[in-house]
């Protein structure tokens, strides 16, 4: 059943829809993380060569291992043959070197070092390889709904089969800050100087942390194949965006695309209450119950973003199943609201039972048997009786 609910929500009539991001990026993909509304998607399912921003899953992986105890920050670490031969940006680590963990999280996540990533990954590695891990990587995104993610090493290097796509290494990203608060503040670092080594390559990729605008994080990337990206991230009050680009021609282009991409979020887009925790929205028709109907409110307070141009307006509907079988409990599941604000995607929130509603016993089944045999009476006005 569906039920609109004008006297709640005004319906969008001459509204005006926020005006589309054009990015210049191959794939790109933004998302309000406060309400989960999603504002950009351009081959966003594609997997794509992602470059060093698959680091982040190995910094996922190793901070997932310190909060089980597999893995301490001041546990140093051996290094390999082979993470001492990987090029590219790195710590310029040595088999001589034995590496705190904590660096080697700093050396991934400011130096961008493939090295530190191969010295992780093998700590963490079943069979002690950078590829079983890799394996591992897979598996493991896989149960985190990483759909479309492959990995063929720790740390983004060009080879076949290493894939990511943009709304995978978004929901990467939601997940390092909503699940690991305490080393998110290590991705707006802007500078790290390991033992002396690599004055060059001492300073964070990104773009945007010393520019104002909110952005804390996530991470850099750049191959010849893959091009310039980002996986970046800012909070403006109490909203957060998080936003992923790749495929861009130079690095000027992505610090150009990237701020442009957070102004855009911020200010074209504002978050507006609608309503409160148990609320009452609408009613639902109850079937042989104590009453015959019940209030639907929500569970939690309802906030939506809309363009800033659409003021507070927005289309809504109350959907159920119904008449809805009692007897009903309060809080019970029975209905969602569908949001549709204009030039952005539905949104579907739960609704719940008010209040609880009880068989109606005999007298409920009698006065519903006798509604249905007038409702077939009044169907069949000129039936004479037999």
């Amino acid at each position: 059943m569906i039920r609109p609910i004008a006297a709640l929500f005004a319906l969008i009539v001459l509204s005006m829809p926020a005006h589309a991001f054009e990015t210049r990026a191959t794939a790109a993909y933004v998302v309000d993380q406060t309400t989960g509304t999603v504002l950009l998607n351009k081959n966003a399912d594609t997997p794509l060569p992602p470059a060093s921003m698959s680091k982040l899953m190995t910094l996922f992986m190793a901070f997932e291992a310190i909060r089980d105890g597999r893995l301490s920050l001041n546990e140093k670490l051996p290094v390999s043959q082979h993470s001492m031969d990987y090029g590219g940006s790195t710590m310029f680590l040595n088999t001589r070197d034995r590496v705190r963990v904590e660096d080697l999280l700093r050396g991934i996540i400011v130096l961008s070092g493939n090295d530190a990533c191969s010295v992780i990954a093998e700590a963490l590695s079943t069979d002690g390889t950078e590829s079983g891990f890799a394996r591992m990587m897979t598996l493991r995104a896989q149960k985190l709904g990483m759909t479309n993610s492959t990995f063929a090493n720790s740390n983004g290097w060009p080879q076949a089969g290493h894939r990511m796509s943009m709304r995978d290494l978004a929901l990467l990203a939601t997940r390092l800050i909503e699940d690991f608060p305490e080393y998110y503040p290590l991705f707006a670092e802007t500078d790290f100087q390991f033992d002396g080594r690599a004055p060059q390559n001492t300073r964070n990729r990104n773009p945007l942390l010393k520019l104002g605008i909110g952005a804390d994080g996530l991470k850099t990337g750049h191959t010849s194949e893959a091009g310039y990206g980002i996986v970046g991230s800012a909070k403006q009050g109490l909203r957060r965006v998080i936003f992923v680009i790749s495929g861009l021609d130079s690095s000027a282009a992505r610090a150009q695309e990237s701020e442009a991409i957070v102004n855009w979020a911020f200010r074209q887009f504002a978050q507006r209450p609608l309503a409160k925790q148990g609320e009452r929205i609408a009613t639902a028709d109850v079937w042989m119950g104590a009453t015959p109907t019940v209030g639907l409110v929500p569970a939690e307070d309802i906030s939506v973003l809309l363009p800033v141009l659409a003021g507070n307006e927005v289309a809504a509907e109350v959907v159920y199943t119904g008449p809805i079988q009692a007897p009903i409990t309060a809080g019970q599941q029975l209905a969602e609201l569908v949001l549709s604000p204009e030039g952005l995607p539905e949104t579907r929130i739960p609704l719940v039972a008010e209040s609880d509603v009880a068989d109606g016993g005999f007298a409920a089944r009698l006065s519903t048997a006798a509604m249905k045999l007038l409702d077939r009476v009044n169907q069949n006005p000129n039936r004479n009786p037999s």
